[in-house]
């Protein structure tokens, strides 16, 4: 197949030298220049032959809004937009209906596989019309591994089970930390990159992520060469939110998203008044700034 391809950052690049590899012809745009072999995205679409398929790969929000906008003005009917980016599922669903106006396919696509999709394959969740689906079958089919990619449900219902799927992986990022945390405070030298190679030996919580940090670790025992500031990407919030909505208790994903939001404040005000406050009432000893 032909297909467009905006976005190349290291997500794009991969999908796009993994297409490329599986025989598909691919045309790529990215805002730098240095990477796009057209300079518009009208000149993308121009390179493409009806019926068009065009694939994005940029931050969720307003980026991906206004290329949506921009292509509902430069796409025909029969043609189909990929969103294989993070957005929030609700966003899909308004784009479906927006492009669906026009006669244009819209398929929301959660992606995983971070960087090492590039070799390993990506797992692909696809919402959408399933005629749009199939016509993109074969370009799902060189991105994923076997089995890694599947129709889950109408508009939205891919970008919803990547939320869930981020969800649950903040809980178990959050579990592996606490975990190996209590490792490093005990009164036994572990070697914490050793530990991890033999857990993924039979161990009941062996996993890729077991993996990677086996791989952390070896490169820095104890990662005194890290700041503990962890970012979220949004996907935690939509689903807490969604949790809130549905009045549905997720307290593992709910804490390890506040544990992010803990990391990034350094002497925070709440902790301070704490320390005050048992100062107050107790006479504890309190550390001064």
């Amino acid at each position: 197949m032909k297909v467009g391809l905006v976005g190349l950052g290291r997500m794009g690049s991969g999908i796009a030298e993994r297409l490329r590899a599986a025989g598909h012809d691919v045309v790529g745009y990215d805002a730098d220049a240095a990477r796009s072999q057209v300079g518009s995205l009208r000149e993308l679409v121009a390179a493409l032959t009806p019926p068009r398929v065009v694939w994005l790969m940029v931050p969720a929000g307003d980026a991906t809004q206004a290329l949506v906008d921009e292509l509902a003005g430069l796409l025909s009917a029969s043609d189909t937009v990929v969103d294989g980016g993070n957005s929030y599922y609700r966003d899909s669903l308004r784009r479906a209906a927006q492009l669906a106006a026009r006669g244009i396919g819209f398929l929301d696509a959660g992606t995983s596989g971070g960087v090492s999709g590039r070799e390993a394959g990506f797992c692909l969740m696809v919402g959408g019309p399933k005629a749009a689906f199939e016509a993109v079958e074969p370009l799902l089919r060189a991105l994923a591994p076997p089995g890694g990619y599947a129709h889950v449900g109408p508009a939205g219902g891919g970008h919803y089970a990547k939320m869930a799927h981020n969800a649950i992986e903040y809980g178990l990022l959050q579990a592996y930390a606490e975990g190996f945390s209590l490792l490093n405070a005990s009164e036994y030298d572990y070697d914490l990159s050793r530990l991890a190679s033999l857990w993924n030996h039979g161990a009941v919580v062996r996993s890729w992520l077991l993996e990677l940090a086996e791989r952390a670790l070896s490169a820095d025992a104890r990662l005194e060469s890290l700041r503990g500031f962890v970012e979220d990407s949004g996907e935690g919030r939509w689903a807490v939110q969604e949790a809130v909505e549905r009045a549905l208790p997720l307290p593992v994903i709910t804490l390890s998203l506040f544990q992010r939001f803990a990391s990034r404040e350094e002497n925070a005000f709440a902790n301070r008044f704490i320390a005050a406050l048992r100062r107050e009432f107790g006479g504890h000893a309190v550390r001064e700034s």
